[in-house]
């Protein structure tokens, strides 16, 4: 039976393009793995490089150490648990106009909706909203 590939903390290093003293101080962290062995002997594993690729996607996608940590060990591949809203928070909401006086917005991470759910849901309100009201039309 072969044995799983094993890396070198250089190793990984340069296959997540990162400095060493970053991937040390993720593992230190708790962002990803700490590694089999010690000092000079440690090794790392395909898994270890593919938590880090996955800091570096969030990274790049906006994402605090803190807050990649989270999403990190959340368990389900469900949608990601709301950011807590703080001073500073940068959020994006949808906005839909139904009609004049008639205003829906919600943030779709928040929500826990994809876009396809989020224009499901607006289709669905725009066409209730237009169902009611030539209903009223029709009195």
């Amino acid at each position: 039976m072969d044995e799983p590939k094993t890396f070198t903390l250089n190793d990984i290093s340069a296959l997540a393009e990162l400095p060493r003293r970053t991937v040390r101080y993720y593992i230190q962290s708790g962002l990803i793995d700490p590694p089999k062995g010690v000092g000079k002997g440690a090794s790392y594993t395909q898994g270890h490089v593919e938590q880090l690729l996955t800091v570096r996607k969030w990274q790049l996608a906006g994402l605090s150490l803190e807050r990649i940590g989270e999403v990190m060990r959340q368990q389900s591949a469900g949608p990601l648990p709301p950011t807590p809203r703080r001073a500073g928070t940068v959020e994006v909401w949808s906005h839909l106009v139904v009609a004049d006086g008639i205003e829906l917005t919600l943030e779709p991470g928040r929500a826990g909706l994809s876009p396809e759910q989020v224009r499901a849901f607006f289709r669905t309100v725009t066409q209730a909203y237009e169902q009611i009201h030539s209903t009223e039309d029709k009195k």
